[in-house]
């Protein structure tokens, strides 16, 4: 996800910082958001052990507190399904990121077979959001990045799961543009 990443990123939900670690070295600055304590100490922690800079601040990406363009790239890794407004926070890193800029993104998404789809649109209904922090397993993100003013260069969709006991569910990777 983060090979041929360069210049100034803005990683949106960081986390536990896991990404910090493989970032290349053409990456100048991450500018990292978490809102959540917990996560943000375990995220400061991991920057101080980067082998770039990276800062990381008490935000949400619901509301990017830095200026327009001001990002050459972006990175959404497993946030975009627990996001409260996935429209706002794609709509935010578009704003942040530089006309030509790229969001990299992996993430879980709704499956394309019909009975699955349902499921996850059954369990984000019921208690699946309130177990996962918020996740929401039946979002086609691919589409909200593109409605977002993204065009999509390249994205891989595969089955993976997490843990032994989780049935396999559909990810994607890729790499978008902002026009």
């Amino acid at each position: 996800m983060l090979a041929g990443c360069r210049g100034r990123v803005i990683e949106i939900g960081a986390g536990l910082g896991s990404n910090f670690a493989h970032y290349p070295p053409q990456v100048t600055e991450v500018v990292a958001l978490e809102p959540e304590p917990h996560l943000r100490g375990h995220a400061m922690r991991a920057a101080s052990r980067a082998p770039i800079r990276v800062s990381v601040i008490d935000g949400h990406a619901g509301n990017v507190p830095f200026a327009d363009g001001e990002f050459d790239a972006g990175v959404a890794s497993l946030v975009l399904c627990t996001v409260p407004d996935q429209r706002l926070a794609l709509a935010e890193l578009h704003r942040a990121i530089r006309p030509g800029g790229e969001l990299r993104f992996y993430e879980h998404v709704r499956s394309g077979r019909t009975r699955e789809a349902r499921i996850q649109q059954l369990a984000d209904a019921t208690l699946w959001p309130h177990l996962a922090g918020g996740c929401n397993l039946s979002r086609d993100t691919r589409s909200a990045i593109e409605q977002a003013g993204f065009q999509v260069l390249s994205c891989e969709r595969f089955a993976y799961s997490p843990a032994r006991m989780m049935p396999a569910a559909p990810h994607i990777l890729g790499v978008a543009v902002r026009a």
